[in-house]
């Protein structure tokens, strides 16, 4: 089986496209035909939309896949929160009575 490279493309319907950093505005056109001519540009390079997830009546992200290309994964990952090294707490002392619980969440 083939590897996958991913695309995330934020798509704002009252004038607005995000993706990798990448802001694009609308310009002076209809929302659709704004977001499909977007769509058809990321389609000539390979990309097919495999899902899509509303947030509000007017936004959505759009996740669309191609078979990897050498560049694909240039760039590293960065680690999800929860992989990353929590900090130590402050020590506690005990002296003159009970201290308050640290609890790492």
């Amino acid at each position: 089986m083939g590897q996958w490279a991913y695309k995330v493309v934020y798509v704002d319907y009252r004038g607005r496209i995000s993706c990798e950093g990448t802001e694009t505005l609308i310009g002076n056109e209809r929302r659709s035909a704004f977001v499909r001519r977007y769509f058809d540009s990321i389609g000539r390079e390979g990309w097919e939309l495999a899902s899509n997830q509303p947030l509000t009546s007017n936004s959505a992200y759009y996740v669309f896949k191609r078979p990897a290309q050498d560049g694909d994964y240039a760039e590293e990952t960065p680690p999800a929160a929860s992989e990353a090294t929590p900090a130590t707490p402050p020590p506690t002392s005990t002296e003159g009575g009970s201290s308050p619980t640290i609890e790492n969440v």
